[in-house]
């Protein structure tokens, strides 16, 4: 069997477990809805990270950006004011219909995902004139401040947070039953996923993927070539913080609640995180950090539930081990040890008087 049909075959696999998980493991929606978050989060950061070689600590920015903004735009859709609802959550009597419902949310995912690239566009220009260990560290500090900008921001409803998302009167939770609204924002993260995925295994193949490979593995001959490095590094942000709104939006509705710390901008679960799972697949690969989140996520539930207070420890041996001794990750040892099964001809070695140093 070919790469290529290999490939599709893997995907269809993926694409029909994804579908049919939900049906199969009923009890662990959300955990499952969560884990197609991971595999968003560990591909985005992987087109910074592991395809153009810029580390990024701070991409968990745009997840709480898109979160912040959706919940705006909802309560603005359903006809409130954001400072009055946010302060006086619990007297203020939320009357809308299910059409409004809908509306606000699908404008809210939107408006996450076209507030994250302007602001992605706009701090662009100024952590692109970082690099190396300084741009990981700027951007560490963008989303440490940024949480404790919105924490001292009441019009969003500061530390307090906002609650969400916006129930039509009527309905003790979703627009039908709290089945529904798990396997509605199930498929919702799934399709998010999936879409991600297509988008950056076509945008590699274009001349994005030999620029931003060409920027990895040296910036100034990029630059010498002609290639507008500046102009490749914003797109590659600015698709990652397109997905990362989207992402953001979508959790702060599944989980109900959104406040600056522990929910939006989770430095050091999430933002630490989406740099382990891409490490941990192989990053600069397409698989890479797709198989790096199933199998970090999954050992994080497991940790979770039956390791309750080693969790950390668990995590932590993980991530040494992988910086440590594993630094190609899975997929880059794979294909270390099995060029073949990645299309990768390798010439044999060569043989006879000229191999041993021999004359002709």
């Amino acid at each position: 069997m070919d790469v290529d049909r290999r490939n599709m075959l893997l995907q269809a696999t993926v694409l029909v477990l994804g579908v049919i998980g939900p049906f199969l493991f009923p009890a662990y929606i959300q955990q499952i809805s969560l884990l197609w978050i991971m595999v968003l989060f560990a591909l985005t950061w992987d087109a910074m990270g592991g395809q153009m070689g810029y580390n990024s600590l701070g991409n968990i920015f745009f997840f709480g950006a898109g979160m912040y903004i959706s919940a705006v735009a909802q309560i603005m859709v359903a006809g409130y004011d954001v400072g009055e609802y946010t302060s006086a959550y619990g007297a203020v009597k939320v009357e809308i219909s299910d059409a409004t419902y809908f509306t606000g949310l699908f404008v809210g995912i939107g408006a996450a995902a076209i507030g994250s690239v302007l602001l992605a566009a706009v701090l662009g220009r100024i952590f692109f004139g970082l690099r190396g260990p300084y741009f990981a560290i700027g951007t560490l500090g963008l989303a440490l401040a940024a949480a404790e900008l919105i924490g001292s921001w009441t019009w969003v409803g500061g530390g307090g947070g906002i609650s969400l998302p916006l129930y039509p009167a009527d309905m003790d939770l979703f627009p039908g039953t709290g089945d529904d609204e798990a396997m509605f924002f199930y498929f919702l993260c799934l399709i998010s996923a999936i879409a991600t995925y297509v988008f950056y295994k076509w945008l590699y193949t274009t001349r994005f993927g030999l620029a931003v490979n060409a920027i990895r593995d040296d910036e100034e001959k990029a630059e010498g070539m002609g290639i507008h490095t500046l102009r490749y590094k914003t797109v590659a942000w600015a698709s990652s913080a397109f997905f990362l709104g989207i992402s953001g939006a979508l959790h702060g509705n599944i989980i109900h609640f959104i406040e600056p710390l522990e929910v939006a901008f989770p430095t050091i679960t999430f933002g630490i995180f989406m740099v382990a799972m891409a490490l941990l697949g192989g990053k600069g690969t397409i698989w890479g950090p797709v198989l790096g989140a199933v199998l970090f996520h999954t050992i994080k539930e497991v940790t979770w539930t039956h390791l309750l207070g080693w969790q950390w420890i668990a995590l932590g041996l993980i991530i040494i081990v992988n910086v440590v001794f594993f630094q190609q990750g899975i997929v880059g040892w794979m294909k270390e040890r099995w060029p073949e099964f990645f299309g990768i001809k390798v010439e044999p070695a060569p043989s006879g008087p000229r191999a041993k140093g021999g004359a002709d």
